[in-house]
């Protein structure tokens, strides 16, 4: 991906700093970043680089050791997540925001009718009419390539590709405005992922979405990303346009990263 949809002067969401340390042990250290409306940002490198603890903190999950994140509000004030009230952050997760984890059984519903999943999300923004919810449930389902006969069944009865599916139409329904996504293709098998990029990468083009995709497969980062940002050991070591870090990196670690994992 090499344009940047949507994007303004004006960051989404602010870095400065973090740092999370458990102990003696730092899992994250100093990084800083900005990220603009429309912009998706891939966080790469292998298990125990500090990623998911970064993607974290900057959902306000985890709070830093040090450092901050600041998002900015649909009034255009630039906040400190860690300034926000329990019920405000609720807020922007019910609003603004979007989570897909990897085990679909963490952002689902299980028991209740996939419908009823996606549905919810209406609700908590305000909507009352059922027979628009219901529609619009439906209407998602299909967006996600998900038979509408299998409206008013439960997740527990879906294949793990159609449950990442329904988790994605989930979080995407009231449009938000930031997604975070954490190994979104992460257990699934090769034709299974690759279907749900394809989807995933229509789906943030057509809403002009911001996104932090955290993985640890080059391959998602390069069709989902415009920007990658590397890091080992807790620290961002390279950063930079999609293809280019990728084509062409400059630190030993990277390169030895993409020579791994992406054919020559």
């Amino acid at each position: 991906m090499a344009e940047v949809i949507g994007a303004s002067d004006q960051p989404l969401l602010v870095a400065e700093g973090l740092a999370k340390s458990y102990g003696q042990l730092a899992a994250c250290r100093d990084v800083s970043f900005v990220l603009y409306p429309g912009e998706v940002l891939a966080i790469v490198g292998e298990s125990g680089s500090g990623k998911s603890t970064l993607l974290q903190m900057l959902s306000a999950q985890l709070p830093p050791s040090a450092g901050r994140v600041s998002y900015r509000m649909r009034d255009g004030v630039l906040r400190d997540l860690a300034a926000l009230g329990e019920a405000e952050r609720r807020f922007l997760f019910r609003t603004d925001w979007g989570y897909v984890h990897q085990d679909p059984a963490q952002g689902l519903r299980m028991a209740v009718s996939a419908g009823a999943n996606v549905g919810e999300r209406l609700m908590a923004v305000g909507w009352n009419n059922y027979g628009r919810i219901r529609q619009t449930a439906s209407s998602w389902l299909e967006r996600v390539e998900i038979d509408v006969a299998r409206i008013d069944d439960a997740p527990r009865t879906y294949s793990g590709g159609m449950r990442q599916r329904l988790q994605i139409a989930r979080n995407l329904v009231t449009e938000p405005r930031l997604v975070f996504m954490d190994e979104p293709t992460g257990g699934l098998d090769v034709s299974v992922q690759a279907r749900l990029l394809d989807l995933m990468r229509s789906l943030v083009n057509e809403l002009g979405l911001a996104a932090i995709v955290v993985t640890h497969d080059l391959a998602v980062a390069r069709l989902l990303s415009h920007r990658v940002m590397v890091m080992k050991e807790g620290r961002v070591i390279e950063t930079g346009l999609t293809d280019q870090v990728l084509d062409d990196p400059r630190e030993p670690y990277t390169q030895l990263l993409v020579s791994s994992i992406l054919p020559p």
